[in-house]
């Protein structure tokens, strides 16, 4: 019989309970900070241990000659264990993040061996040599600046419609990560990442070619506080503008899914229909004494967008291809109340995917009680969709991160 889910967190308690016991403990950390740390006795290993979930209450609407069809629901949208700490020495890091909810877990299939999917995160990092760090496992790819954000410290209740429909996300390979700087003040990161090019926890190998992605960053007036280019909102309220400018290009040889390394695989008659894909994504970050502005640009092609049978004829399945633009602000009213807003863009190529252009606004509203760690967030969308009926979407979270 397989183990259950409560089952497996038992284990997890035990573990903890067990390293604990042959470790020292330190309980300097502040809320947010992680639930305790330990560190070996001969110091040659370390571990933080951290616990965050988000309670989250929508209600949406179909907008035809007035309000119509209206629903609504309550769960439980992300639920974490994180764990995270250095081994043998301080310059070899790890991260291993899991997720224990019903959307975290969801994406079961043959491909990922039945299983529902709890690693997010098991990645290595190594500080070889001076600035250059390489990660290896499981974790983010380099991609777009809303993506590798994290859902705790995103500015409204969750991700625009940009990253949805064009998120590289996770995926299993080798990233080689480097900073330099070329003034006193101007700051250059670089990502070169090789991956599988499958998605999170697959493990019926790789079907088609590689994913390759490259990341630079252009940081002209200096690095954010407290690694704000990947927070949003500006509650450090920086003294002085700084602004982050990302480049990425994402090159997936022979992709077997609609959505480079995401969405369903296109299968045919010989078994995987596979063509090249690209992704190529530009954004920025700017923020200034309370003030946020995050904006990002996206773009994938296709070889060929239409999969095939070995006749020629047609499966049904097509690339997701097209450009997608997303823009949003927020100003912080004190240093715990923010007004935001965001405006999405999301534009398909209607002769292949046959959908038309998507526009969505969204109005949001946040109280941080404990910054990012513990809040209150709010906001309500209104998305104008060409191809089905327009939609009014009302949401309420409480996330919690300790």
């Amino acid at each position: 019989m397989k183990p259950t889910t409560l089952q497996k967190a038992a284990v997890l308690l035990c573990i903890c309970a067990f390293l604990s016991a042959n470790a020292q403990k330190t309980n300097t950390q502040k809320f947010g900070k992680g639930l305790f740390n330990l560190i070996g006795k001969d110091s040659t290993w370390s571990m933080k241990i951290g616990l965050r979930f988000q309670t989250l209450a929508t209600s949406n609407w179909e907008i035809h000659h007035g309000l119509s069809n209206p629903a609504s629901s309550m769960m439980i949208r992300r639920s974490r264990l994180k764990f995270d700490g250095f081994a043998y020495s301080p310059k070899l890091k790890y991260k291993v993040e899991l997720g224990l909810s019903n959307r975290d877990l969801s994406g079961a299939s043959k491909y990922t061996g039945n299983a529902p999917r709890y690693i997010l995160d098991a990645v290595l990092k190594w500080n070889f040599s001076g600035n250059f760090v390489v990660w290896f496992g499981q974790t983010k790819l380099p991609g777009n600046r809303e993506r590798v954000i994290s859902s705790a410290n995103l500015q409204q209740v969750d991700r625009s419609l940009l990253n949805s429909r064009f998120t590289i996300d996770r995926d299993m390979g080798v990233q080689l990560r480097h900073h330099f700087k070329l003034t006193n003040r101007f700051l250059v990161k670089e990502v070169f990442s090789i991956s599988q090019g499958e998605g999170r926890n697959i493990t019926t190998g790789n079907i088609g070619g590689h994913q390759y992605t490259t990341r630079i960053e252009l940081f002209p007036f200096g690095d954010f506080a407290n690694k704000g280019d990947y927070k949003g909102s500006d509650l450090k309220f920086e003294p002085s503008p700084k602004l982050s400018l990302g480049f990425v290009y994402d090159f997936n040889n022979n992709a077997s899914k609609t959505r480079s390394n995401q969405g369903s695989y296109m299968t045919n008659d010989t078994g995987f229909y596979v063509t090249n894909i690209a992704t190529l994504f530009i954004d920025a970050m700017y923020k200034h004494n309370g003030f946020s502005l995050m904006a990002e640009f996206a773009n994938r092609t296709a070889g060929d967008a239409f999969a095939k049978n070995a006749d020629g004829s047609l499966t049904g399945d097509v690339v997701q291809v097209g450009n997608g633009l997303n823009l949003q602000t927020g100003y912080l009213l004190s240093k715990t109340l923010e007004i935001s807003g965001r405006y999405t863009n999301i534009s398909l190529d209607k002769v292949i995917t046959g959908k038309g252009a998507e526009n969505q606004y969204t109005l949001g509203l946040s109280k941080y009680i404990s910054g990012h760690q513990l809040k209150v967030q709010t906001d309500l969308s209104y998305t104008d969709i060409g191809f089905k009926t327009n939609q009014l979407l009302y949401r309420l979270q409480v996330d919690i991160h300790f």
